[in-house]
């Protein structure tokens, strides 16, 4: 069973940055695709940015070139880091771990982004 721990997320004004961590615990975390998704009020969740086992990433248009998602397979950890944050980038947001048929996800982390 595989657990993940989000930290990092808080309140934060517009124009500033904020870096999301999650670890998670088990074996498999070098083969897995890891991901951050968020979900903000009414509406649903959404991918933001996603990394493979290769390091490879891809991002949501609307974060494209101010959030930036990084692994650190030693530590079992990916992050993200949000540069240039503005306020409809407000959400709960979500790790993700896909290995195989399975899929985790973490508690989630509150970002929100003052005008």
């Amino acid at each position: 069973q595989v657990q993940l721990v989000e930290s990092g997320g808080g309140l934060v004004q517009a124009g500033g940055s904020l870096r999301l961590s999650c670890t998670a615990s088990g074996s498999g975390f070098r083969i897995s695709v890891m991901g951050w998704y968020r979900q903000a009020p009414g509406k649903q969740r959404e991918l933001v940015a996603v990394i493979t086992p290769g390091s490879s990433t891809n991002y949501a248009d609307s974060v494209k070139g101010r959030f930036t998602i990084s692994r650190d397979n030693a530590k079992n950890t990916v992050y993200l880091q949000m540069n240039s944050l503005k306020p409809e980038d407000t959400a709960v947001y979500y790790c993700n771990l896909r290995t195989g048929p399975s899929n985790y996800w973490g508690q989630g982390t509150q970002v929100t982004v003052s005008s």
